[in-house]
């Protein structure tokens, strides 16, 4: 009798010759398989399940019996059969792993003798997953590098999201309304050849600096939302809606309706998109207002977010004003854009800018140049210190200055350092609100200590949950460990069939 035991994972050259050499040393074959319940050789459990590993060693001709044994080691079985020869890899010749000892140990006492293989093949089921891992797929290999990071590490960035909680962050911008109107299918006009749409249902969503400040208090922090207002009962209800979210608002009073945006979709396809924006005009005694909410705010709040969304509550100047005012008041300073008006070079002395490469290379009208001599470009005139750069499907790049001897025939080699984050959204259902998620994110995981990069990836893991969502719905903590686990147990999965055909006339017998 000879056995010999082993995880088996995937079956590969290596294995081959290894089982066809312990065949020629006995009558029988038993070639007993770690069960998936004491599976240690991964982390979670083996790519292909015990009863298919089973199956695909009883298939070999060399192969007598298969055994799936659920315990850690062989060292019970091997008292159990008390098999002649115990064959293991050439590996394990010169191991000192004590479970090898203790299975010696137990052949030995029986009168039975261990022997390994020539390991003249050698291959690595463990090797080879990960070579399919970055073959297959680019963006795990990329994501298996972020998480070896210590800074990423599961435990660490679970205790970040529990430091976030009561951190007090300022918003200041506009308040808007997103309307998603879901319309029935589109028909043909019978007057000219146009779409026909009929709503069926109008749902609408906080979006602007209101929903950045539902992100942060769904996440645990304490915000204050500073936004112009009008007096109408459309506003109050958010008012009132915002207070009930954990958000406290102050404002000050704007002439005309609530900002709006409509979009109009045909199941989760949208098919149009409507401003209803009434440009907000402050005269000088309203911006000299908003300064002084926005400071008094930030003497109270550990970090500070203005966000731009171009309908005028933020003009060029007063986004200087406003930056200049805060920027000693707190320990972190954010901002970020949106819309073609917005003025992203206004933003000075910003701990992070969160701008897409289309916002920035709009700002310099530059789309030739690579996006790190783009993003140096505005870090230098804009004095702010890190960015992340959001680039869609493609993830986003964390850019970060660099203390340290300046190469003037190499600037960006010594001052500027760029991490790669990947979209953690295989397929975005609406892209809508991803930057604000991921905006409110970065910043509080950032004055909740957080390094950038750390801010980046949890800020990339709250979009990919937005973006799985239709409209503008806050991320709370615990989408976001969630979302974490789900980051740290990603891997290469087996899929089973549908249907299992099993060969008939199958030589060897697999058992549990």
């Amino acid at each position: 009798m000879v056995q010999c035991h082993g995880c088996f994972d995937i079956v590969h050259p290596g294995h081959i010759r290894h089982l066809r050499q312990a065949k020629g040393a006995g009558d029988i074959l038993l070639v007993s398989i770690t069960g998936d319940a004491a599976y240690g050789k991964r982390a979670g459990q083996p790519l292909i399940p015990e009863d298919l590993r089973a199956d695909n060693l009883a298939e070999l001709d060399c192969v007598d019996w298969v055994y799936v044994d659920d315990r850690p080691t062989a060292r019970e079985l091997l008292e159990e059969v008390r098999p002649d020869v115990y064959v293991k890899g050439r590996e394990y010749e010169r191991n000192g792993d004590p479970r090898f000892k203790a299975e010696r140990e137990t052949v030995e006492r029986h009168g039975g003798r261990v022997v390994f293989s020539s390991g003249d093949v050698v291959f690595s089921s463990t090797a080879l997953i990960a070579a399919l891992e970055q073959s297959v797929d680019p963006y795990h290999a990329r994501l298996g590098q972020l998480l070896s990071m210590g800074e990423l590490g599961a435990e660490r960035l679970s205790g970040l999201i529990g430091e976030m909680r009561g951190r007090r962050v300022a918003v200041i911008g506009e308040t808007i309304v997103d309307q998603y109107v879901l319309c029935d299918q589109p028909e043909v006009a019978s007057e000219s050849p146009v779409m026909t749409l009929r709503p069926l249902e109008r749902r609408d969503y906080d979006g602007g600096a209101a929903v950045i400040a539902r992100h942060l208090a769904a996440l645990g922090a304490q915000p204050i939302l500073l936004t112009g207002l009008p007096g109408t009962a459309e506003a109050e209800s958010v008012r009132r809606r915002l207070t009930a979210e954990g958000v406290e608002v102050r404002a000050i009073r704007v002439e005309g309706p609530l900002a709006q945006k409509q979009r109009f979709l045909v199941g989760t396809q949208k098919v149009m998109k409507l401003n209803a924006l009434e440009p907000i005009v402050l005269d000088a005694a309203e911006q000299d207002a908003l300064v002084r909410l926005a400071t008094e705010a930030a003497d109270e709040s550990n970090g500070a977010i203005v966000a731009d969304f171009g309908n005028g509550l933020l003009s060029g100047p007063l986004v200087e004003r406003v930056c200049a005012a805060v920027r000693d008041r707190v320990d972190v300073l954010a901002g970020d854009v949106s819309g073609r008006r917005s003025g992203l070079l206004r933003f000075r002395e910003m701990d992070l800018l969160c701008p897409s490469e289309a916002e920035v290379r709009e700002a310099y009208r530059n789309f030739d140049e690579s996006i790190p001599t783009v993003t140096w470009r505005l870090l230098e005139e804009t004095r702010a210190r890190a960015a992340l750069v959001t680039m869609g499907a493609d993830g986003l790049i964390a850019f970060d200055r660099l203390s340290g001897p300046h190469d003037e025939s190499n600037p960006l080699a010594q001052r500027l350092r760029g991490e790669h984050v990947p979209a953690m959204c295989a397929h975005a259902l609406d892209p809508l609100g991803c930057g604000d998620a991921l905006l409110a994110t970065a910043t509080l995981a950032l004055c909740a200590g957080g390094s950038l990069l750390a801010g980046a990836f949890l800020g990339s893991l709250a979009a990919g949950c937005e973006a799985q969502r239709l409209g503008n719905v806050p991320v709370s903590a615990a989408d976001l460990r969630q979302a974490l686990a789900r980051a740290h147990g990603s891997r290469l999965a087996f899929a089973p069939a549908l249907t299992e055909i099993r060969p008939a006339g199958a030589r060897a017998t697999a058992v549990q």
